[in-house]
């Protein structure tokens, strides 16, 4: 059956490739954006394209009105910073909270509303293990993951009784211009390097989830282990942590 989705953070990394994939599979995908050259690009693939930045809530508005009746909304826009928190910018705090748990919150407000009416729908959240266990110089970053952690895990009860499913989709690092803007030193790519993962292979998780309807997915699925591990041997997985910065 094919659906009508709506995907923020679509104009890169697995956002635009969410939104390739959907588009071949004929489904109808409204994307946003805040880069103007790909929106374009998005319209030439055939997505119906709407350019708006997530840290702005009236463009989340302005956003929101445009999109009709909804089968899935994938919550995908993220933003990080990787850095010691007080090393930080209050800018870069601000940003980090305002695209990574704000603007969810903001656009499941406006969006629940109409699948409740119809007693049907599905969200999608793009979080990341980061919200589960932290490491060095991603103390804020985690913050806002844990934040919307807990925001899908409470939504998820909240929906249940208007048979709209929520699934956490909760990636380790990917493969994708994120972590250059994260992280300039490039520290953190290269103490990772063999545990990125390829955007096409969250991707596809994602379009796989929107017919099965898990309540998450962890990727790689080894990953969905260390939050387990991490409840009962902490110490552990902060000492194997700790060192993801210390390349240089």
């Amino acid at each position: 059956m094919k659906k009508t989705i709506f995907i923020s953070g679509a104009t890169s990394g697995i956002g635009r490739k969410m939104t390739e994939m959907l588009i071949e599979q004929g489904h109808t995908v409204y994307a946003t954006g805040r880069n103007e050259v790909a929106i374009k690009a998005l319209k030439q693939l055939g997505a119906i394209a709407i350019k708006g930045d997530m840290r702005s809530r009236d463009d989340i508005d302005r956003i929101t009105a445009q999109l009709p009746l909804l089968d899935v909304a994938i919550i995908n826009a993220g933003l990080g910073y990787f850095e010691n928190a007080y090393d930080l910018t209050d800018d870069e705090v601000d940003q980090m909270l305002e695209v990574n748990v704000r603007a969810p919150i903001y656009l499941v407000k406006r969006i629940a509303p109409t699948m409740i009416q119809k007693q049907n729908g599905h969200f999608i959240f793009i979080g990341s293990q980061a919200g589960k266990v932290a490491t060095k110089k991603a103390s804020v970053y985690a913050a806002s993951k844990h934040a919307i952690t807990g925001f899908v895990n409470g939504l998820r009860l909240e929906l249940a009784e208007h048979k709209i499913a929520v699934t956490g989709i909760y990636p380790g690092p990917i493969d994708t211009p994120f972590i250059q803007k994260a992280d300039a030193t490039n520290a953190y790519r290269n103490a990772i390097q063999k545990f990125l993962i390829s955007p096409e292979k969250v991707a596809a998780e994602v379009v796989r989830a929107i017919e099965k309807r898990p309540r998450e997915v962890n990727l790689p699925r080894i990953m969905g282990l260390s939050s387990k591990l991490y409840a009962v041997a902490p110490s552990v997985v902060e000492f194997v942590g700790k060192g993801f910065f210390n390349k240089k």
